[in-house]
């Protein structure tokens, strides 16, 4: 029997059966005298004897009922109810609704009542409200009013297969959310795991937390696995054992055979020894509690403790038994009878509220005065209860005959008129699951997500009334909360925190509480997290649970910690009280039941549910079994509801008997805090505070009877209702993770965070309180920061050149600020702010530490623990220095100065001594020398001394003359740093001589032993390290590196180079895709280059020729442009693999690049690409970094595969190793003798020779992510521009070569015959979309180079066209479901149609016309319009399925377009719409593009599913085959004797002879997203018709057909007179239909009346005609399927989940190529978030799965799916991914999962196309990477 559920728990009543000794036998057998019974011998071999008149009493006398078993059962009296167990009852109790018999005899075949209108009958017959018909809660009492119809799930909902509804996205997302686990069946395996960056740890499960949160003491994870392998960490306390897991838990639990750590680890290696001397060790090594030996349970679980036990003492009476005074047991019907059965007359004493007897006592007469059930016990009333159990919080009168239950305010009374339900809206049981907050309606599957994406929520509770939700989160020691529809997320409470593992609200009176085991401290603040109030902190150890009582004004918590208790106290913090402190191990989950006045608790290690009366008395345990691991508790109605770790699952119970317990919802993630989310678990009650707040400055607490002002911690209180507005003096100390104070002006002494951002390792503080500053140094952030003493106005004041600053000092008289750096062994001083920063000491400093500053005497102290610890003197500007001690030294540490009585103050952790001498160092003293284990901080206030100790974990003071009357502080503080004591009593000081006082601003160094400036020398390094570009200057006697301070976000910064002419920089961004420069200074940033690159690694500025060069890894490209980033021009692209560095030789006009591909080389060519030559391409690996020596007429290069610097000639002879081996070189520079280079490996600069490579030194260390470098000399004279003044002559680019120069022209453009001028733009080009661009290709040149053009705002773009006449581009973008138009050069773009758009697939620019042209898959239907969107028509609306690409023939008035719907084909009509006619309609699959050879007059078509090219003449005729074989075509165009066209799956454009279908080729590879492609040359636009002159005559749409036009005007009119109404023109062919017509005169009735009357009548009897015609004919344009389609195709503007089959489903393969349409741009320019979503998940890297997938398309009426399925093909990675950090990484990995669900059996998954990413920068065909190094 487990330790929960035996008496053992309550000492107090631990009792043995009581016997008599003179007739209890020894032996087996047992007699007793002639007027007994002897009952059945015990389990001890005891015998007991009772008097005989108690055998068949009804009474268990024995104990074990052995004197009633046999008994006859008893004649029940006429008046009565015989049960069919024998049991009699009042007949009035039958068909009441209650169980009174315990078999329910007493309530079968009861015949059913008749309901009101408004109530539901029952099937027991009950009625009950009409409106608790189906609320998921059993009224009835037989469930019949639950039996409901299963409700639909909405479009965002999941249905489970037992029909319950979950949030979609939570299908497949590895958590269990269905009851049956539905939701995680068939799930796609490819699921990619999580990547997690550098600075993040790997949960055991895949989860990715923020690296320092591992081994911090929290279950981050949720599982412990980040606390796991912790050996060098601490986070448990004394007293307490620390699980494998990281999981601290009570020492005394370590080998007590209990597995109380999650991985069982307290219970391994465990000695024979490890049992206390209080605690009895059973066989199998478990201890127990000592006084549990041979108390008659078997406590071992091998009953070892009950062995060889003796017969003495007590046991305990059975539970239906009365305890006598004297030990005996009788039974419970014996009690209050009016005889002595006990022999003592306890069973009749007054405390066992025994009534006086008067004689008449009858249940019949006013109920036996009981309140509710009466019932006669030998002659006697007692009085009983009725079951259900709602009395609690329910009235009972007495009537005539029986009596009448009522509810209290808030319920109302069920049918049964014995139990209440509560009123108002269904409850939902609100809980925490660590990741995320969910809610549940308890008694149906209902079940949503409130918020997602948290780290790690614990404790929650929620404010009904304002309808917010509060939640706490251990992870990032945050309180949040949100509004209850999961908006409005926002901190409350975000510092000072470390494990609030309890919250609660107080709805009157607006307050938060909340617990923290790590601070050991119960806390209130308002709602919003203002006015935070310290409110118990005494004598607590781990508060976990928190309960208010706000009617009562108290406040209830556990405690688990060394000493478990639960306590209340009112909830101002006075009449604290322990409720129980007994039987307790791990009080966790706590609520009250405010209806029925009890508190409910659960004990995880008790495994045990308990209740108990609010006072404590009435302890009781409700449930004790099946309770592994219950974490939180909630109460509704009759019901507990609880969390239980170990089975992740939600369970309820009945909370009176523990029974029908039932699993609400268990496969959860991680459940933790639950409560019931309804009114009246919140009811209304009196504010103690009233509407003024009590009249309260801040804050008013309630009490029992009335309430307190209280103040925030640390503000004193300066009258009974105000508080102070501003600290004078508190004690200043730093944590490493927050900084924190404890005011003096209080005197509870409770340290309260300083609410600061972004503490990482705060060490050293100092303060001024002239501006009420604090400053603090960061270790971690490597930073010295500011902030007001409130944590207002924070501001960083150094963040550069710093490794170590662990001290701090500041001079309050001149606004100085003095710090050490133990990194760079340096002393340094600025002003307050930061500015005017210099270095005063850099020589023979071997770790400085601390640092005090005495501005009146003029000096400054510091201490330094390296290899010869001293502390050391000198005075504030670095003069006079003096080592002032120097012997008996280990690690001195803080520092303090007494200024009263001129003493210098140190302590030393090594030799575990404060002491102190005069300022000179003379007259050493040891202060204190005893008990200081670590100590490290050190200040002066007063007379007294204070200090912090690491390893004592404390803050002690002590008398500062004698080091005596010493006193703890604070305690159980980790991570102890500086100690300061901010106060307003600085000694002042006096005027100083200037230099003493004022830092100059200085243009290049300062020289601390003149005071004054240098001048600039202009020489400094400029490095890239990812994340920001800094500068080193080499004219100073020490190396400090800046930051360049561009005001940008820099991602990923790998190249970079120097304007040193106009002192600019230039670098390129991988990750967002740009090459960008400002000036040195940061200031004027721009982007220069911001399309068509990809991983730009190499970058190089002419600065004489005022170009710049780069190397693109990605695109696989040397380009070269003017130094704003225009004239663009590709100068390489052929035979290039992975171009890395690249340097310049402008003199000699040269260009050299490294090539790190497939077969590293280094190659030279002139500076406009031409005479190319391979250098050196042996023993080459990954050649990184490249520089040209002038001087030295010689190349250098960095490898870091061979680990070498090399060097040879300019034509690659006389190779030479420089350096070997060096580990991860990449960038390399030089300047004047000396090479630099970064090194991956080492973080480092370092600095070498450049001629020997000897006398290598380290420049910089501790420089993560560093990149490329450059060295400049500013001061060095540009050399001789070989372009002259005048550009060369040149119109565009001049560009040197050896032996002079050449003119060029950007990409794609000839250059003239002159060969000195170039065209705007090339005269022939594609033009292309892809999706997020627009782009050329020119066909004038053979590179082949797409260009983009500067479009603004493109998020979709798929359909293209061109206006030769005006210059315009139009397309199409569905996700703003637009159509647009703009210049060649992105300029002047506007929308053109902008509304009534759905999937706009086609477009055509009819150019003679003017008229646009469109198809919309969204509506089905074709529409035409003016060029500028005005007299919009619809063309075409029926028998059209899904109608795609469209292609215009002005010079014939033809218009023709693809539809690839249930019927694919290929259709023809006039420009008009008129003379409908189909071309193509058999063998056809997805036809996609559509485009027209205007010189053949042939029709050419792509189709997707056939894979192949085919074209026909314009009547269909001739058909023919072009490609048979191609991959995933989409769109085409044809120009001169080729066919062009776009590949989804090789993701690029490829063409094809037109005439034989061969010569393929491929124009442009590594293309994502392609979508349409047309030709712009001079011979594509030409002809023209009717409609070319004056818009045929037409007012408003002038359609040209073959042989005449027609006028039309628009379906909406605009208010302009249409021209049908003139008849001019009708004559010369020009038909006029159908449209509205307006009058061109004023008034009289006008002849053209007449004329359009009779043409009004002779067009209806054409439309009569027409209609019958197009009855007959109706299945030349329909099929006869198509009726009763009513399914809506995936379409680019539909996400995958918003498409639905609703009629007749289509066959497997027939849902073709989709679009899937992004939420918005993506603006992250980590990835392209292209998603092309296929319909069957097309795009697989497996060939045979391609083939088998369309092989299911061979009928299309056979085979029909019910599911679309659909996949997400995101962009794979181009080329090397080192442009990503780890983090992008990862968010790029989680967003490629699969959407594909539901594929039919007959379609495999295929594999995700998407190269991993390579972090290390080399090319994936290379056998190994850079990161692997």
């Amino acid at each position: 029997m487990s330790k929960a559920v035996t008496c053992k728990r309550f000492a107090s009543i631990k009792f043995r059966v009581w016997r008599r000794p003179q007739i209890t036998l020894n032996s087996t057998e047992c007699s007793c005298g002639r007027n007994h019974f002897t009952c059945a011998v015990s389990a001890f071999g005891e015998c007991t004897c009772i008097p005989a008149q108690w055998q068949c009493d009804g009474d268990n006398d024995c104990g074990d009922h052995s004197d009633e078993d046999g008994c006859m059962l008893p004649t029940c009296s006429p008046l009565d109810f015989h049960c069919d167990n024998g049991k009699c009852i009042r007949r009035s109790w039958v068909c009441d609704g209650d169980n009174d018999c315990e078999d329910d005899s007493d309530e079968q075949d009861c015949p059913p009542r008749e309901c009101e209108e408004d109530e539901f009958s029952c099937q027991n017959g009950y009625c009950i409200r009409s409106l608790w018909h189906c609320d998921g809660d059993n009224d009835c009492g037989d469930n019949s009013d639950e039996q409901c119809d299963m409700r639909k799930c909405s479009e965002k909902e999941f249905r489970c297969s037992d029909g319950s509804c979950i949030a979609e996205h939570w299908f497949c997302d590895g958590d269990t959310d269905c009851k049956d686990g539905s939701d995680e069946e068939n799930c796609p395996s490819d699921v990619p795991a999580a990547t997690c960056s550098l600075e993040e740890f790997q949960c055991a499960y895949g989860r990715c937390i923020l690296d320092i949160y591992h081994c911090d003491g929290d279950d981050d994870c949720g599982d412990w696995s980040d606390e796991s392998d912790c050996s060098s960490h601490q986070p448990c306390r004394s007293g307490e054992f620390m699980c494998n897991s990281g999981l601290c838990i009570n020492a005394g639990w370590r080998c007590d055979g209990d597995f109380d750590c999650d991985d069982q680890s307290d219970e391994r290696n465990c000695t024979t020894s490890m049992c206390t001397a209080d605690q009895f060790r059973c066989k199998s090594g478990r201890c127990v509690r000592l006084s549990w030996r041979c108390d008659g349970e078997d406590d071992c679980s091998d009953n070892s403790d009950e062995e060889n036990c003796e017969n003495t003492g007590t046991p305990q009476c059975a539970p239906d038994q009365f305890l006598c005074g004297n030990g005996r047991c009788i039974g419970q019907r014996k009690l209050c009878n009016g005889a002595n059965d006990c022999g003592d007359g306890s069973d009749e004493s007054p405390h066992q509220n025994c009534r006086p007897r008067t004689g008449e006592e009858n249940c019949n007469v006013n109920n036996g005065g009981c309140a509710q059930k009466c019932q006669m016990v030998r002659g006697m009333v007692q009085c009983t209860c009725h079951t259900g159990g709602f009395l609690e919080h329910q009235g009972c009168t007495n009537s005539e005959g029986g009596f009448q239950c009522w509810c209290e305010q808030g319920y109302e009374l069920r049918p049964d008129k014995r139990s209440c339900k509560a009123l108002g809206p269904e409850p939902v049981l609100l809980f925490a699951n660590r990741i995320d907050i969910r809610q549940v309606l308890p008694h149906r599957s209902e079940y949503t997500l409130l918020l997602n994406n948290l780290e790690n929520a614990i404790a929650l509770d929620f404010h009904h009334s304002k309808e917010l939700v509060f939640w706490s989160d251990v992870t990032l020691d945050r309180i949040m909360r949100a509004n209850l529809n999961g908006s409005n997320v926002e901190e409350v409470v975000s510092t000072g925190l470390e494990s609030p593992g309890g919250l609660a609200i107080d709805w009157i009176h607006d307050k938060l509480y909340w617990t923290d085991s790590g601070t050991s401290r119960i806390e209130v603040a308002n709602l919003d997290g203002t006015h935070r109030k310290v409110l118990l902190w005494q004598n607590l150890e781990k508060p976990r649970a928190i309960a208010l009582h706000p009617m009562e004004g108290t406040i209830y918590w556990t405690d688990w910690g060394n000493t478990p208790r639960i306590e209340y106290s009112n909830m101002d913090g006075s009449n604290r009280r322990i409720i129980a402190d007994t039987h307790l191990f791990w009080p966790n989950g706590l609520t009250i039941d405010y209806a029925g006045h009890r508190m409910y608790w659960v004990d995880a290690k008790h495994h045990v549910i308990e209740r108990a009366d609010l006072d404590g008395r009435n302890r009781k345990a409700v449930i004790s079994q099946g309770l592994p691991h219950p974490f939180a508790i909630t109460v509704f109605e009759d019901s507990l509801y609880w969390t239980d770790w170990h089975t992740k699952s939600i369970n309820s119970a009945n909370k009176f008997t523990g029974k029908n317990q039932e699993i609400i919802r268990n496969k959860l993630h991680f459940p933790m805090d639950i409560h019931t989310l309804h009114p009246q678990r919140q009811p209304a009650g009196r504010n103690r505070c009233g509407a003024n707040n009590g009249g309260c400055t801040h804050l008013c607490l309630p009490s029992s009877k009335d309430y307190t002002c209280a103040c925030p911690t640390g503000f004193r209180k300066t009258s009974s209702h105000a508080c102070a507005q501003s600290l004078d003096k508190f004690l200043l100390f730093a944590r490493r993770m927050d900084i924190r104070r404890i005011s003096f002006d209080t005197d509870d002494l409770s340290d309260d965070v300083i609410p600061l951002a972004d503490v990482r390792s705060a060490v050293a503080l100092d303060w001024d309180s002239k501006d009420d500053y604090v400053y603090w140094t960061d270790v971690s952030t490597d930073s010295i920061s500011r902030a007001k003493w409130d944590g207002s106005s924070q501001e960083v004041v150094v963040d550069t050149s710093l490794e170590s600053p662990a001290g701090l000092a500041i001079d309050w008289v001149t606004n100085k600020l003095y710090w050490t750096d133990a990194g760079t062994d340096r002393i340094e001083v600025s002003n307050t702010d930061g500015t005017m920063r210099t270095v005063l000491i850099w020589e023979n400093l071997d770790r400085p530490r601390d640092i005090v500053v005495d501005p009146v005497g003029g000096f400054m102290y510091w201490t330094d623990w390296g290899a010869s610890p001293k502390i050391e003197r000198a005075g504030m500007d670095a003069s006079n220095r003096l080592v002032i001690i120097s012997s008996n030294l280990t690690w001195p540490n803080g520092l303090a100065i007494d200024y009263e009585s001129q003493r210098l103050y140190w302590a030393d952790a090594g030799m575990k001594t404060i002491e102190y001498a005069s300022l000179d160092g003379s007259n050493r003293k040891v202060l204190i020398g005893s008990n200081l284990p670590h100590p490290f901080g050190l200040t002066l206030y007063g007379e007294r001394i204070y200090w912090t100790d690491w390893q004592a974990k404390s803050i002690q003071s002590a008398d500062r003359r004698t080091g005596q009357a010493r006193e703890t502080l604070q305690d159980n503080l980790e991570n102890l740093m500086d100690i300061h004591v901010f106060h307003r009593h600085r000694p002042p000081g006096t005027e100083l001589d200037p230099s003493h006082t004022e830092l100059r601003a200085c243009s290049g160094s300062w020289d601390v032993a003149q005071l004054s400036c240098k001048e600039l020398t202009c020489l400094f390094l400029i490095f890239a390290r990812r994340t920001d570009i800094r500068m080193v200057s080499l004219d100073i006697p020490y190396f400090a590196d800046v930051v360049v301070s561009v005001n940008v976000t820099m991602k990923n910064t790998i190249a970079i180079g120097v304007d040193a002419h106009e002192g600019k920089v230039y670098w390129s961004d991988s990750t967002l895709r740009k090459i960008s420069r400002a000036a040195l200074d940061g200031s004027q940033f721009e982007d220069i280059i911001t399309t068509g690159l990809l991983t730009t690694d190499g970058l190089a500025v002419d600065a004489i020729g005022r170009k710049i060069y780069w190397t693109d890894t990605g695109t696989n490209r040397i380009e070269v442009g003017n130094l704003d980033g225009s004239m663009r021009k590709v100068l390489v692209w052929q035979n290039l693999d992975s171009p890395r560095a690249i340097a310049l030789y402008h003199e000699m006009g040269y260009m050299y690049w490294t090539d790190w591909g497939e077969n590293a080389k280094l190659e030279r060519s002139g500076m406009d690409g031409s005479g190319r030559a391979v250098l050196i391409s042996n023993n080459l690996g990954w050649p990184n970094g490249l520089a040209v020596d002038k001087a030295g007429s010689q190349l250098l290069w960095a490898d870091a595969h061979t680990e070498r610097i090399e060097a040879a000639d300019l034509n690659g002879a006389n190779r030479r190793t420089l350096l070997s081996p060096v580990q991860h070189p990449y960038g390399l520079t030089l300047l004047d003798s000396y090479i630099y280079w970064t090194d991956w490996q080492t973080r480092s600069i370092h600095r070498a020779d450049k001629d020997t490579g000897a006398n290598v030194i380290l420049v910089r260390a501790n420089l993560p992510g560093l990149m490329d470098i450059q060295a400049v000399d500013r001061a060095r004279p540009l050399g001789f521009n070989k372009c002259g003044v005048r550009n060369g002559g040149c119109s565009h680019l001049c560009l040197p070569h050896p032996t002079g120069f050449s003119c060029a022209c950007p990409t794609g453009i000839q250059l003239k015959r002159d060969e000195q001028t170039c065209d705007s733009s090339p005269e022939t080009y594609l033009l292309f979309s892809s999706r997020a661009s627009i782009r050329r290709i020119s066909l004038d040149t053979s590179d082949h180079t797409d260009v983009h053009i500067p479009v603004p705002e493109l998020n979709n773009v798929i359909s293209l066209d061109y206006d030769s006449v005006d210059g315009k581009i139009y397309y199409t973008d569905v996700f703003l479901d637009v159509i647009r138009r703009s210049d060649l050069n992105g300029s002047n773009m506007e929308t053109v149609i902008g509304q009534g758009l759905k999937t706009t697939d086609g477009l055509a620019v009819d150019w003679v016309a003017r008229n646009l042209y469109w198809t919309d898959t969204g509506r089905n239907t074709i529409e035409v319009a003016r060029l500028d969107g005005s007299s919009r028509k619809v063309l075409i609306n029926n028998s059209l399925d899904e109608p795609r690409a469209i292609a215009v023939f002005p010079k014939k008035g033809y218009l023709f377009w693809t539809d690839w719907g249930h019927i694919a084909k290929i259709e023809r009509a006039n420009l008009d719409g008129s003379e409908r006619k189909i071309l193509i309609n058999t063998d056809l699959g997805w036809p996609n593009g559509l485009t027209l050879d205007y010189d053949t007059r042939r029709i050419y078509w792509v189709d997707a599913h056939l894979d192949r090219i085919e074209s026909c003449d314009l009547n269909g005729k001739l058909r023919q085959v072009l490609v048979s074989q191609v991959s995933h075509p989409f769109a085409l165009t044809q120009q001169d004797r080729w066919i062009y066209w776009t590949d989804w799956q090789t993701k690029s454009i490829q063409r094809v002879d037109k005439y034989s279908g061969r010569n393929k080729e491929t124009v442009l590879a590594n293309v994502e997203g392609l979508m349409d492609i047309i030709v712009v040359s001079p011979q594509r636009q030409t002809g023209t018709n009717a409609c070319g002159v004056n818009n045929g005559g037409c007012t408003h749409l002038c359609f040209a057909r073959a042989s005449d036009f027609v006028c039309a005007c628009p379906d909406e009119p605009d208010g302009r007179p249409c021209s049908t109404s003139e008849f001019t023109g009708c004559h010369l062919g020009r038909e006029c239909i159908k449209y509205p017509c307006y009058s061109l005169s004023g008034e009289g009735l006008h002849v053209s009346y007449i004329i359009g009357g009779l043409l009004s009548i002779l067009f209806i009897l054409l439309l009569i005609a027409a209609l019958i015609i197009y009855r007959h004919n109706k299945s030349k344009f329909t099929d006869p399927g198509l009726g009763n389609l009513t399914y809506s195709n995936p379409s680019y503007r539909t996400s995958t989940q918003e498409v639905k089959i609703e009629a007749i489903p289509k066959p497997t393969m027939y849902n073709q190529l989709c679009y899937k349409k992004e939420t918005g741009p993506d603006h992250s320019y980590t990835k392209e978030k292209i998603k092309i979503v296929e319909g069957i998940c097309l795009l697989s890297s497996d060939e045979s799965e391609w083939d088998d997938l369309k092989q299911i398309r061979s009928s299309r009426g056979g085979i029909l799916r019910d599911h679309v399925c659909m996949k997400t093909d995101t962009v794979s990675i181009q080329a090397s991914s080192g442009s990503l950090d780890d983090t992008e990484t990862e968010q790029l990995l989680q967003e490629e999962q699969s959407e594909c669900s539901s594929v039919n059996t007959a379609a495999a998954t295929p594999e995700r196309r998407g190269s991993l990413p390579d972090t290390g920068w080399k090319h994936q065909r290379k056998p190994s990477t850079e990161s692997e190094v």
